[in-house]
């Protein structure tokens, strides 16, 4: 670590000794509010920052470097986020700071001068980040927490990942990686309960939880901000896997071998629900309960149509297939935990076969309803949906072409048999036995797709729109 310096004003920033954390804190605030609006994983974009109030200030390392852990609550529009933040402080900037990293230079007080930056990209500090976790140090409201075996190694740096959009991981050699939990809420985060729970069990299906961190909150339940698991170095992403087939279809219309993956991830998926079901509660929704998930989905498609015009054409036929639901299942609907949200993109191929990651569910949602037991299919469909995204690439930025829409709807198909195929193999409920289920969850999720299609790409809006059709045509 870099030496200390001296004290006082009028010279070079105080960075040394222990931390003055509120004038820091104080400092360091309007730095923050220009920073933070440009952060990829913050979720008020469009609105005006309003107020900004520090809930904890956690100094983690003092001298130069110093780091400190703060939890603030920002203030938008008509509501309020907590946000996780890392903080850095030198004298002198990491040589390889990128400059999207960098908050600015404090302009008063005794740090006048200093760097402050996000510490998740200087390798000495994560690298601190990690020791913390190895011998499950205690900071304040800040514990960190290890799972019984072999020990951390606590020398390793950290480099900051470049993948995520919700959160930010950071990547340690080829042995560990650090989920950090940036917007977050009261309550044991899914990612960790669901990853501890399998990890419990046995099961080779995710990546090993080695330790994890969290904070208490006044008046709350410990809030999870970040989760250490084993890396996957020799992993291949799922998405990426799928896109590669799709590309070559235009010049080899053959079937490929994805299919045979698709056939493994079903039987994975599978796996992970039935180790979720021995772990954590499972129970049966009796009539009024498979009303309400129905009901559920039928009041999400009237606020989709409101905002989405396209989908008023179908709403009658989709409100059917709800309607339908209820009345085939009206009692004994199994609901259970399951992932959430998952898609190719969470799904990775090692040499050992098909791992799940990110357990965390949908991030739009709060900690309370990502927990709500829910039929396993529910996941089933979501992997269904992402098949015919991938497939959808074929067309992306070319003229219309039947042929390539047809190769292109073979393959989704193709794959989607393939899957629910492996999911059933392996002990999980058989998708073609509950039709009307499957159904009303994968109308569900498109009509989600369609809602963030037409906010934030209108360029793919047809993707799910053609699946809103064929789930409104063909019972």
């Amino acid at each position: 670590m870099a030496g200390h310096s001296p004290g006082g004003h009028g010279g070079r920033p105080r960075t040394g000794g222990s931390l003055a954390v509120g004038e820091l804190v104080e400092a360091a605030l309007p730095l923050i509010a220009d920073w933070l609006p440009g952060q990829r994983w913050y979720a008020g974009k469009g609105q005006a920052i309003t107020g900004l109030r520090p809930l904890t200030a956690t100094p983690l390392l003092t001298g130069d470097p110093a780091m400190l852990h703060l939890l603030l609550r920002v203030e938008h529009g008509d509501g309020a986020d907590l946000y996780q933040l890392l903080l850095g402080l030198r004298t002198e900037p990491p040589p390889t700071l990128l400059p999207e990293a960098s908050l600015g230079s404090l302009s008063h007080g005794p740090y006048d001068g200093a760097v402050l930056y996000d510490a998740v990209h200087d390798p000495e500090l994560t690298g601190r980040l990690l020791g913390h976790l190895a011998t499950a140090d205690r900071f304040g409201p800040l514990a960190f927490r290890r799972t019984p075996g072999p020990g951390l190694p606590s020398d390793l740096l950290g480099r900051a990942g470049t993948a995520e959009q919700s959160n930010t991981s950071v990547i340690y050699g080829t042995s560990f990686i650090l989920k950090l939990f940036r917007r977050i809420s009261p309550g044991t985060n899914p990612d960790l309960e669901l990853s501890l729970a399998l990890s419990r069990a046995g099961s080779t299906r995710i990546p090993r939880v080695a330790a994890w961190f969290e904070s208490r909150l006044v008046g709350a339940e410990p809030a999870t901000l970040g989760l250490l698991q084993r890396f996957l170095p020799d992993a291949e992403d799922g998405w990426e896997l799928a896109l590669d087939q799709v590309a070559r279809l235009k010049g080899d219309p053959s079937p490929g071998n994805f299919a045979v993956e698709a056939h493994r991830l079903g039987r994975a998926t599978a796996e992970v629900h039935r180790v979720l079901a021995r772990a954590l509660p499972v129970a049966e929704l009796d009539r009024e309960q498979t009303g309400r998930l129905a009901t559920a989905m039928a009041e999400r498609l009237d606020v989709a149509a409101a905002a989405v015009p396209a989908l008023r054409r179908y709403r009658v036929a989709l409100h059917a297939a709800f309607q339908q639901l209820t009345a085939d299942h009206l009692t004994g609907l199994t609901v259970q935990r399951i992932h959430g949200d998952l898609h190719l993109g969470q799904a990775m191929r090692t040499p050992h076969g098909w791992v799940l990651l990110d357990f965390e569910g949908e991030p739009a949602k709060s900690v309370a309803e990502r927990r709500v037991p829910q039929p396993a299919l529910r996941d089933v469909a979501a992997m269904l949906r992402s098949f015919d995204y991938a497939a959808a690439h074929l067309l992306a930025g070319a003229d219309p072409d039947p042929q390539l829409a047809h190769l292109a709807a073979s393959w989704a198909a193709r794959n989607r048999t393939a899957y629910c195929a492996g999911y059933t193999a392996a002990g999980g409920t058989d998708p073609a036995g509950c039709p009307e289920l499957l159904r009303a969850l994968e109308i569900d999720k498109a009509v989600y797709e369609v809602v963030y299609e037409a906010r934030h790409r209108p360029g793919w809006l047809p993707i799910p729109l053609t699946a809103i059709h064929r789930l409104a045509t063909t019972p």
